[in-house]
């Protein structure tokens, strides 16, 4: 998935955390409603002063806007988790321990 669709999908999700419909956090950020739609249906990535808005209303920092890597794919996941046990060959125990203790 491209950045601009799970950046949407990111900004949706925290704006839902905090209850706000896109109506109201338009109208809190000074836009158009379906600029908030385009936003989060990942057709316009938003412009810069309307993301610092946007982070401003609901309380959180760029980094949070961009962590999303919970939206991977399964697919994805897998393969960075391989790579992860490819670059740590020395803890593959260990991660075999978290993974039994998380499916227990």
């Amino acid at each position: 998935m491209d950045t601009k669709k799970l950046l949407g999908k990111r900004l949706r999700e925290l704006r839902k955390k905090k209850n706000i419909n896109q109506e109201k956090l338009a109208e809190l950020i000074n836009v158009d409603p379906t600029t908030i739609s385009n936003i989060e249906n990942g057709k316009n990535y938003p412009s810069m002063i309307n993301l610092e808005n946007l982070l401003s209303v609901l309380g959180c920092t760029f980094v949070d806007a961009f962590d999303f890597e919970h939206k991977n794919n399964q697919d994805n996941l897998i393969i960075q988790i391989n790579k992860k046990l490819e670059e740590n060959p020395d803890k593959i125990e260990d991660f075999y321990k978290i993974l039994i203790a998380l499916t227990k």
